[in-house]
């Protein structure tokens, strides 16, 4: 049951594995599967990270998780695995859902990152140490 389930949310959430697929390919991103998921990095990614709105060192899209280097994709990946569960659960509703509660707390005066409770839950996993010593930046 465990398959199935597994494979149902690599299904739902493949139209953003897709995204990030292409994203890493446009970038020409370095790709390694890591437990079932992409990591991809690379000096263009990285820029194209550094360069967001909210400026991120790493990314999840679907199955894909983008980050500025190795390094970053090592220290993130209990919260970048967490933002995978969420895209395997939401699939195409995640991206407008995130993005939606996103613009509702800044528009209340709210901290639309750390206010998200997508993001609430991503950093409930994270070490503490990476958590104390790192002035993080975003992560969608």
């Amino acid at each position: 049951m465990k398959v199935v389930l597994r494979w149902l949310g690599y299904v739902w959430a493949s139209p953003n594995t897709f995204l990030g697929i292409a994203i890493g390919f446009l970038l020409g991103g370095r790709f390694e599967r890591v437990d079932g998921v992409l990591e991809v990095h690379g000096p263009r990614v990285s820029a194209a990270l550094a360069k967001m709105f909210v400026p991120a060192v790493a990314m999840t899209l679907g199955h894909v998780v983008l980050g500025r280097d190795r390094a970053v994709l090592s220290a993130t990946r209990a919260h970048e695995r967490v933002h995978v569960h969420q895209f395997a659960c939401w699939g195409p509703f995640f991206l407008p859902a995130y993005l939606g509660i996103s613009v509702l707390l800044y528009a209340i005066g709210r901290d639309g990152y750390r206010g998200n409770p997508f993001e609430i839950a991503a950093y409930a996993v994270d070490d503490p140490s990476v958590r104390a010593g790192e002035n993080r930046e975003s992560d969608v």
